[in-house]
């Protein structure tokens, strides 16, 4: 390395061009590489949009029911003051019970459903960008 008590540069004498002329890359399509980054940059967006929808309309929903909820609990609780008997009254919050169950489950329901739907447009999108990716890897391939 020193000879002469100067530092040699060990790659200086090194010929990397003709040890890279030895190997034989594949020529790249960049025109084919952008547009692939292009489709799946949609895809994703694509994807993306729906869930956020998806998330969107089922919190709007979700207040919705919660506002109606408070509104039958206020509703409910000017029922039992007007009540003339305790049997009444017993009567009616376990109607008001039973109501509030069923709703719970409709509402649960109806949660899911928007979720589930909004997830599988997402997914959908996915895959079937990952289908059309892998029939253009096939062609590209098929090719050489």
């Amino acid at each position: 390395m020193y000879a002469n008590g100067a530092f040699k540069n060990p790659f200086a004498d090194f010929d990397f061009a003709k040890i890279a002329g030895d190997f034989k890359f594949p020529a790249v399509n960049v025109e084919t590489v952008v547009e692939t980054g292009r489709k799946n940059f949609a895809a994703v967006t694509t994807a993306s949009t729906a869930a956020v929808e998806s998330f969107k309309t089922a919190a709007t929903r979700q207040g919705d029911m919660f506002r109606a909820a408070m509104e039958d609990f206020s509703k409910h609780g000017s029922e039992i003051l007007s009540a003339a008997t305790v049997e009444e009254k017993i009567a009616k919050q376990i109607d008001f019970a039973k109501k509030s169950y069923d709703a719970a489950v409709a509402n649960t329901k109806e949660l899911a459903d928007l979720y589930t739907k909004g997830q599988t447009e997402a997914f959908e999108t996915l895959s079937a960008r990952v289908a059309e990716l892998t029939e253009e890897v096939k062609a590209a391939v098929a090719k050489k």
